[in-house]
């Protein structure tokens, strides 16, 4: 009699329990480093100086790389990742990693722009693998839709250029980081709901979906429309505060998002049988947990 019981939660969507709050730091630090780079590339166009840039952005990746790598039970374990790149996001993260540090080092060391410019495309890329990763894994919806891709490459672009609007109180920037930040926090938003709508369209689990719900008003508010007024309004009157109330702002909701992704909504899609088959009779079909499609 206690079978059934297990095999059931066996059966239903689970909240994974392999990456915590270590890999979510990876995601949120990474992201935003790799994105802050190249930012600091952009900004070296318009004449400004992006080694403070550069420095700030390997900071953050390399925080992000370290969280991972204490979350490994034998830590040395995290050379093998290196072992599978043409199959493994994860490898192909690990390898952009490598070459990223080398370039940013040397672009710190000497200033030369062609350094400095192959480390933001490098960041870059880092972005996108890190977004392929969770784009990978197809056991986990919230992680597998496609557009959950575009989103995490948008966020992490708009937490980058946030930090960048939070760093002109340092030094000027000739970058028009404040009207960019009100254009990315814009389109961040739109991809935001389109994944949310396309998650709950598709028959997500529904604690994915209640995790995600949970932050919509904020992501809307707090991420997008605040950092967005304020930033035109900075952009417009020069002023400092209100700059860097959009970034603070605008950085933040990105991490949380990017938090409640990874360690609140991330469910596997399960299954669930209506009807428990009986020795004689026809099979049911099942279905798909939260899926409108039959499988049988």
């Amino acid at each position: 009699m206690t079978a059934l019981p297990q095999i059931s939660d066996r059966l239903s969507p689970r909240q994974q329990a392999h990456w915590d709050w270590r890999a979510a730091c990876n995601f949120i630090a990474g992201g935003t480093g790799g994105s802050l780079l190249l930012w600091a590339t952009l900004d070296l166009l318009h004449g400004g100086d992006a080694r403070p840039l550069i420095g700030a952005g390997l900071a953050l990746i390399a925080f992000g790389l370290g969280c991972v790598w204490l979350e490994i039970g034998r830590p040395w374990r995290a050379l093998n990742t290196f072992r599978h790149f043409s199959s493994s996001w994860m490898t192909r993260e690990a390898s952009v990693a490598a070459l990223l540090f080398v370039s940013g080092f040397l672009a710190l060391w000497s200033g030369q722009n062609v350094l400095i410019g192959t480390t933001g495309l490098l960041g870059l890329a880092f972005l996108y693998a890190q977004a392929r990763i969770l784009a990978a894994d197809k056991g986990i919806p919230a992680w597998r839709h496609p557009r959950c891709l575009q989103l995490m490459v948008l966020t992490g672009l708009t937490e980058g250029l946030s930090l960048m609007v939070c760093a002109g109180w340092l030094y000027p920037q000739p970058l028009p980081a404040d009207y960019l930040l009100a254009l990315f926090a814009g389109l961040r938003l739109i991809a935001w709901r389109r994944y949310l709508s396309a998650l709950v369209k598709d028959g997500a689990p529904a604690g994915s979906i209640k995790a995600l719900k949970k932050i919509d008003a904020e992501f809307f508010w707090v991420g997008s429309a605040i950092p967005a007024m304020f930033a035109l309004l900075a952009g417009m009157t020069g002023s400092l505060a209100p700059a860097i109330v959009a970034g603070a702002l605008a950085a933040v909701m990105g991490w949380r998002f990017k938090y409640t992704l990874i360690c609140r909504a991330a469910y596997t899609q399960g299954f669930t049988l209506p009807k428990r088959p009986v020795r004689g009779r026809a099979i049911v079909p099942t279905r798909e947990s939260g899926s409108r499609r039959p499988i049988g």
